[in-house]
């Protein structure tokens, strides 16, 4: 188990973006929604970009607090995907290689998911699976972990319980 002290690196394919992060995640999970379906799509599409979707489909996500994340190299050369102009959500690929690297909110929302493909060695084990009434009908997500419809409330707890801490400490 990690503890606060503990850092984890994860970077983009050609190392020129290094991101340090403090601690245990909120959450790791597969996101099948359709917009991360459409993100990962467009991601995949840049020249050279390496794949961040599963073989099922779906966008595996390693969330932590904003407060436990450090640009440590390279932040220049990142650069913000958007679906459409009102989107409150941007995918964030390094420039250098079109690695996807994180996502960023703005919004009022406490946590970064970073794709868990940039975790290199030891990724943190996938807990769930959500939003899966966005899968096609033939489509069936391994069944490993729990699998959710939607936002279920085990996802919601863990990411209040993480706003608590980060307002009490």
């Amino acid at each position: 188990m990690l503890t606060i002290d503990d850092q984890t690196q994860v970077r983009c394919s050609c190392g020129a973006v290094v991101l340090t992060l403090r601690g245990a995640p909120i959450v790791s999970l597969v996101c099948y929604c359709d917009t991360c379906q459409e993100g990962s799509r467009r991601i995949e599409a840049l020249p050279n970009a390496p794949s961040v979707r599963e073989p099922d489909g779906g966008t595996a996500y390693v969330s932590y607090r904003k407060d436990r994340i450090t640009y440590a190299k390279g932040r220049e050369l990142l650069i913000d995907i958007t679906l459409d102009q009102r989107s409150k959500t941007k995918r964030v690929v390094a420039s250098c290689c079109n690695s996807a690297l994180l996502m960023r909110f703005d919004d009022a929302r406490h946590w970064v998911p970073l794709y868990r493909v940039r975790f290199e060695s030891n990724p943190p084990a996938i807990e769930m699976r959500i939003c899966t009434s966005f899968l096609p009908g033939n489509v069936v997500p391994p069944n490993d972990v729990p699998s959710y419809r939607d936002y279920p409330g085990a996802l919601v707890m863990k990411l209040l319980r993480s706003r608590l801490a980060m307002l009490f400490r």
